[in-house]
């Protein structure tokens, strides 16, 4: 199935060029596009320099944004399945036509790499993983469906959802937004192990003033997008 690989990027001048000579190597049988997401460091030279699939987003648009600007481009040009990976190098993306399996064999219509199944590899710190936790039980009581790694950006979707995330993705921090966005559209969501890997390069943009606002603010999101969901049906 014509696969695209979404790769969405904001100042990782230390991580892009080793990420696209892995995806080259790794899964030649897919397609590849970094979205770079207006960076102030030197990572449009890097990508110029190695002659890479990528566009530039005039303005800085956010993780949201950017993601679904790889989305428009799948939709675009056809694509039956789209992949994210972040462009800091924790993906591991040897697990990458493990994901996409179920997609072919008809079992899920997004598929999320989990770094808790198995809980191998970085398993982030205990904060965030309290948190996402949290966010894991709150996403559960608002659409009967458990997913552990609710904040996974490693996973993968099919063309029906490339279509729906084309149109409509959330911003900000839109992982555990889109999880519930997916089970109102009746997506069948499917997790598999995997492991990640820590941040190579460059710095997070998430502090821990910005992890108290992710909480209050997905958790928000998620109850208005289960409740808007609602008033539309």
């Amino acid at each position: 199935m014509k696969t695209l690989i979404i790769i969405p990027a904001y100042n990782e001048a230390e991580n892009i060029e080793n990420l696209i000579k892995e995806l080259k190597f790794v899964c030649p049988f897919a397609d590849y596009l970094v979205v770079n997401d207006s960076s102030n460091d030197n990572s449009e030279e890097i990508l110029q320099e190695l002659d890479a699939n990528y566009m530039s987003n005039a303005v800085n648009l956010g993780i949201g944004g950017t993601v679904q600007a790889g989305y428009m481009y799948a939709l675009k040009n056809g694509y039956e399945i789209a992949v994210q990976v972040d462009g800091d190098g924790q993906h591991d993306i040897s697990y990458l036509r493990k994901l996409i399996e179920p997609i072919e064999k008809g079992d899920a219509d997004i598929v999320i790499g989990s770094r808790f199944i198995e809980k191998e590899g970085f398993q982030s710190s205990i904060t965030r993983r309290l948190g996402i936790n949290l966010l894991s039980v709150l996403i559960w009581i608002c659409t009967g469906v458990k997913v552990k790694d609710v904040t996974s950006g490693f996973r993968a979707v099919n063309k029906r959802f490339i279509q729906i995330y084309a149109l409509d993705y959330p911003q900000d921090y839109p992982e555990p937004e889109a999880i519930v966005a997916a089970v109102m559209n009746k997506g069948r969501i499917k997790e598999i192990p995997v492991v990640m890997n820590e941040r190579v390069g460059g710095v997070s943009s998430i502090n821990l003033w910005k992890s108290v606002y992710y909480m209050i603010k997905v958790s928000m999101a998620i109850v208005i997008c289960r409740i808007s969901f609602g008033i539309r049906r």
